[in-house]
Parts: C-alpha cells; sequence; structure tokens
C-alpha cells in the first residue's frame, strides 16, 4: 500500500480547550485505519478537519501527494473524500434517490439517478430500492444510503462514525463485507468505533488519542481490546462485576401496552407486556426505530395510553403523567440526552433541580433551594466522575460521553425503586461505559429493578440477567441471557419470535 492522506502537526483550539495537538500520523491507500479515543480525545474534531468543517490553527495535510486544505465540506467530496455520520441526514418524507440527489453536486436526471443507485448498492451488497420512501426505511437501510451516496461519489477515503450502533449482527457482516471490499478496491477507511472487537475483526491499523495528542499506535489484529481500552483511558480497566443477588418482588408490571406512535414514521407499541422483579436487570434489545423511544415514553409517563396497564408496586400508574411516577420510584433516562434527558442551556444545577427537586428535597415551602441543588449536582460529579469545571456550566458544554455519565447519575442517586434507561452508553468510551454499566449493577444489587433498552448487545450480554427482543412494537417473551448467544439475539431482533422461550 502507499500512503493516500498525511496529517502533519495538525493542532486546533477553542476558548478553555485544546481539542488537537500536533496530531501526525498517515492513512494509507486501501487501509481500514481506526481511530480511537475517549469521549473528548479530540476524534470528531479531527474528522470534521479532514472533511473541511473545521480549519485547523497549525498543521498541514497531503492528500495523494498534493496539499490538502479544504475549506469545507464540497471541497473535501471533490477531493476524494466522503464521510457517513453518526447521526444521519435524511428526509424521511422523500424517496431514496431523491435523499441521494440532495446530497451530490450536479445529480443527474432522477431516473438515472435510480439505475445507478440500483447497480451500486448491488454491487456492494447493499441492496436499495430508490423508490422506497425514507420514512418506512429500517436503521440499517438507512444507513445504506448514506453510504450509497458516498459511494456515488467514488471517493478515495471514506470516514465512517460509529456505524454499526444501529444495526444487528447480521447487518454488521454485511457492511463489513462492504468495507472489505472498498478496501481491496484501494478506497481508504478512516472508522471510529467504541466496539473494540469490530476494530479488531476489520481494521489494520489504529492511531490512538488522549485528550487530543496521539498517544500510540497498533496492529488492531494483534492487540487485545483491553490493551487498546487501557490505551486510550491510560489506566488499567476494571470489568464491571454483578454482586449476586436473587430476584425478590415483582416491581412492575406491564401488560397489554399499546399506543399509536407519534407520527406517520413511528412505530406503535402493540400489546407489550413484562415484569421486573427487585434486584433484577432486564435488558431489551432491538434495532434503532422499532419502537423503544415509545417504549420509554408510555412507561415515564410521557404519553399515556388507552390500552394496557403500567403497575409499580401493585399500585396502578397508567394514568400518572412523569411527575407523579417519579415520586412513586419510576425514574427513567431516555436515549437523546441533549435535548431530552437536559436542556441544553441550562446549568448542570438547574438540570439536577429539573428531575431531583422532589425526591431529593430539594424543595422549601415552594421555593427551591439553590443552595442543596448545587450540591446535588456536585455529588452526581463527585460520585460518576463528571469531567467538568463545576456545576454551574452548561449542560452542552460537557462531551457526550461526559453528560451521559451526568445524566445517569442524576437519577441512580435519587434511589430509584425502578429504572428504565435507553441506551445508556450509547457513543460512551470504555471508560465511561464501564462506569455506568456498573452503577446500574450497584442499583440492582441495592435492591431495584432496572429495565436497560440498548442496541448493544454485548451491553445486554454483561449487565442482563433477562433479554427480550424488541420488533416492530412487539416485545418478545424474555429469556435467561445465560442462555443466549450474539447470533440468537440478532434472529430474535429480526423477529425470529419462536427461538424465544417462555418468560422466566
Amino acid at each position: 500500500m502507499t500512503t493516500l492522506l498525511t496529517l502533519d502537526g495538525l493542532t486546533k483550539a477553542y476558548p478553555g480547550v485544546v481539542a488537537n495537538e500536533d496530531v501526525s500520523f498517515a492513512i494509507e491507500r486501501g487501509g481500514v485505519h481506526a481511530l480511537l479515543g475517549e469521549n473528548g480525545a479530540g476524534k470528531s474534531t479531527l474528522v470534521k478537519t479532514i472533511y473541511g468543517l473545521v480549519k485547523p490553527d497549525r498543521g498541514t495535510m497531503t492528500l495523494n501527494g498534493a496539499a490538502y486544505a479544504p475549506a469545507e465540506p464540497k471541497a473535501a467530496r471533490a477531493a476524494g473524500v466522503a464521510m457517513v455520520f453518526q447521526h444521519f441526514s435524511l428526509f424521511e418524507a422523500l424517496s431514496v434517490a431523491e435523499n441521494v440527489g440532495l446530497g451530490m453536486e450536479n445529480a443527474p436526471p432522477l431516473r438515472d439517478l435510480a439505475a445507478r443507485i440500483r447497480k451500486v448498492s448491488s454491487d456492494y451488497g447493499l441492496p436499495l430500492d430508490p423508490d422506497r420512501r425514507v420514512g418506512d426505511l429500517s436503521a440499517g437501510e438507512r444507513q445504506r444510503v448514506e453510504i450509497v451516496r458516498c459511494l456515488l461519489q467514488d471517493p478515495r477515503l471514506l470516514i465512517m462514525d460509529e456505524p454499526t450502533s444501529v444495526l444487528t449482527p447480521q447487518e454488521v457482516e454485511i457492511l463489513f463485507a462492504t468495507l472489505r471490499k472498498l478496501s481491496s478496491e484501494g478506497t481508504a477507511i478512516l472508522y471510529i468505533s467504541h466496539k473494540l472487537e469490530e476494530i479488531r475483526s476489520l481494521c489494520d491499523a489504529a492511531t490512538i488519542l488522549r485528550a487530543g495528542k496521539v498517544v500510540g499506535d497498533c496492529d488492531p489484529a494483534a492487540t487485545s481490546a483491553a490493551e487498546m481500552a487501557e490505551m486510550m483511558v491510560g489506566t488499567k480497566l476494571v470489568a464491571p462485576k454483578a454482586r449476586g443477588t436473587t430476584a425478590g418482588e415483582t416491581l412492575l408490571s406491564v401488560s397489554g401496552l399499546s399506543l399509536p406512535p407519534v407520527s406517520q414514521f413511528g412505530t406503535p407499541l402493540r400489546d407489550v407486556s413484562m415484569t421486573l422483579r427487585a434486584g433484577e436487570v432486564l435488558g431489551i434489545g432491538g434495532v434503532a426505530g422499532n419502537g423503544q423511544d415509545e417504549l420509554l415514553g408510555a412507561l415515564s409517563g410521557e404519553r399515556l395510553s388507552a390500552k394496557g396497564a403500567v403497575v409499580l408496586q401493585g399500585r396502578d400508574v397508567s394514568r400518572l403523567g412523569p411527575t407523579a411516577r417519579r415520586a412513586a420510584g419510576l425514574l427513567t433516562c431516555p436515549e437523546e440526552r441533549l435535548g431530552h434527558a437536559a436542556a441544553p442551556d441550562m446549568t448542570l444545577t438547574e438540570n439536577a433541580a429539573m428531575t431531583g427537586s422532589a425526591r431529593m428535597g430539594l424543595l422549601s415551602r415552594g421555593f427551591l433551594d439553590w443552595g442543596a441543588a448545587r450540591r446535588f449536582a456536585q455529588d452526581v460529579i463527585a460520585q460518576f466522575d463528571v469531567r467538568t469545571p463545576g456545576p454551574g456550566v452548561a449542560a452542552r458544554s460537557l462531551s457526550g460521553g461526559n453528560l451521559q455519565k451526568f445524566v445517569i447519575g442524576r437519577e441512580v442517586l435519587q434511589g430509584p425503586r425502578v429504572l428504565v434507561v435507553n441506551q445508556p452508553t450509547w457513543g460512551v468510551d470504555a471508560a465511561a461505559a464501564s462506569a455506568i454499566r456498573q452503577a446500574l449493577l450497584d442499583l440492582a444489587a441495592a435492591g431495584a429493578g432496572v429495565v436497560v433498552i440498548s442496541q448493544d448487545l454485548d451491553e445486554l450480554l454483561e449487565v442482563s440477567d433477562r433479554f427480550a427482543a424488541l420488533n416492530e412494537g412487539r416485545l418478545g417473551a424474555s429469556v435467561p441471557t445465560a442462555d443466549l448467544t450474539i447470533e440468537r439475539i440478532g434472529l430474535m431482533l429480526g423477529g425470529a419470535h419462536d427461538l424465544e422461550m417462555a418468560d422466566a
């Protein structure tokens, strides 16, 4: 292989923080190169620099032997650099072909474009119908749209940010086959993921960032996931450990819960039933868009259903809203941490008070005790190692992983009887993920019931006592986690309910 892209001394500083400091490494033509690091390590700033979204303060780049300094993404695409972002940028009301055309500088007529989409998607094992409306596609199919849009640009370098977070194991294998084919044809791939076993399987080189600096590189195939994680954080990682407990009384019982979708592209809940006992972690897996947000909304009380029942410790709370359910001991953490779990422009103290005012005794004669609220926020910061200057900073100023630790810690410290979390470690580095999982296991060990809704199957196997699959708004019967394999879970996520056993 020959070098395609060289980064030399890239530095980018923002007020109060140096995002990238003297970053140098090379990506080989046809190589699959991993970029690893904790949340806040500087990965996003670096790839945005390569893609023309950020201008470095110092340093240079060389692409295919020529100076490379894209002023905007359009210039990066013209030079042969394409990027598939972690969050999809698609219009649900438009067709696949219309969405692809919007991402092209000089899109051909729609009929010609549709023919090209069919050919490229077929050639690379990512079949797509260009006439289908994006709102009707699964999460995996939507990702195919983003990838095919990039492939139509005939890229020299394809940047992929957390590409498997919405895929089943079977879809991951299809994606990897596509990436290996691209690599064999000479396309270089810069791959960002917190799933280190994926890195070991796919990538032939890795660069590790810590605090904005390159701290090492390795051959992923010859390096264990634990060794890579420790290079990322600079310390030895301790795997979460469950404290053996026996499931106790039933804390939460849901029966026949049905709910229409929020929008025409949402997923209705269909006759959902489940039970949760004290000291137990119930894992619920599903590919994105199969009703996870709807289920959390129905359990939190944000959306009330006319059909079905939610019973908490023998009390029917089906008609109670979020505040009353919280007071009764049913707390939730939604997937969208910035905007749903936390108000972006409010301080951490204000965000702590929003959900903790009643349970943490922050109200006095109808007024908020700001001193107590500040102390509560400080406790969350200290106990969950939230990297922040203090409780007075805005939520939006935190990195994703640190905000996630704050959001989870805020709920855990309120001592819930039942805690429901959706995607607790999504986009979070190995150290933060380990800390969050340990906090959930400790909460269950103390006698609470925990429901973990996640697309990370390794996470579900690690923390759950029982597992149930959510598919098209239907929740299958739960299965003891000890009886499961990743392959079997993948089939369950695809709707193979006949493989499930009776609720244990």
